[in-house]
């Protein structure tokens, strides 16, 4: 199978400014996507694109051994830019450029750098296993369930649970419910060649990670996530 592997870093940041290279645990937050990025491309051979449009992100993944002719345009880095139209840019510029089709997508997500090497290649796995299958991405079980105990305003004014109608009364008995915790995707080529632009189809699968996994998207994230690097305390090994 031939990839390409994304690592998509935009410069601007509202929650955690300059996030994508902000030091953790004593490298910068691209590092250890980076790293991942290697490992994958070691293991499964595969070609790696930065997609950014920061000269600060270019210059820092040069210093980490990741150069990059590629530039993400201005108009896909902004604020109301979804991040399939920028990896579906990188996409077809990678194809053009390396001569080459692509079979698999993989986008590595700096934001959320909680995954080990074999958590990617379980994903890989999983997807090739289903022929079907368009896409597949990473979760975690969901401390709450829209079934049993989320709820939201209604048109009425008053709130409902999510699942309005429900009838069941244990969150065990509930549904099982997942959140996104964008560690990784995987798509496949037929993905891009249909130009959708949502990860959820009605032929996406999931790999649920086993171990911790989250997002950063606000400083006290960032913090956590400092406190559990630098104090050891994770069950697993980061890319292990």
């Amino acid at each position: 199978m031939k990839t390409l592997i994304t690592i998509c870093a935009r410069g601007g940041s509202k929650g955690i400014p300059g996030k994508n290279i902000k030091t953790i645990a004593g490298k910068p937050l691209i590092a250890y996507s980076i790293e991942c990025a290697r490992k994958v491309q070691a293991a499964v051979g595969a070609d790696i694109i930065l997609s950014t449009d920061s000269a600060d992100i270019t210059a820092v993944a040069a210093s980490l051994g990741l150069e990059t002719p590629y530039h993400r345009p201005a108009e896909l880095a902004n604020d109301t830019c979804g991040k399939l139209d920028a990896i579906a840019h990188a996409w077809a510029w990678a194809e053009e450029h390396f001569g080459c089709r692509y079979d698999y997508v993989l986008d590595l997500d700096c934001t959320s750098p909680l995954r080990t090497l074999q958590d990617v290649l379980e994903g890989f796995k999983l997807l090739e296993a289903d022929p079907q299958a368009l896409d597949i991405f990473s979760v975690s079980p969901a401390g709450r369930n829209p079934y049993f105990n989320m709820v939201e305003q209604k048109p009425s004014g008053y709130f409902d649970l999510v699942m309005e109608g429900s009838t069941f009364t244990t969150r065990q008995g509930s549904p099982k419910v997942y959140d996104m915790n964008g560690s990784f995707y995987i798509y496949r080529r037929r993905f891009f060649e249909e130009n959708l632009r949502d990860p959820n189809t009605p032929l996406s699968l999931v790999y649920i990670m086993p171990h911790l996994c989250f997002d950063l998207d606000e400083r006290t994230d960032f913090d956590y996530m400092s406190f559990l690097l630098e104090q050891n305390k994770l069950d697993f090994t980061i890319n292990g």
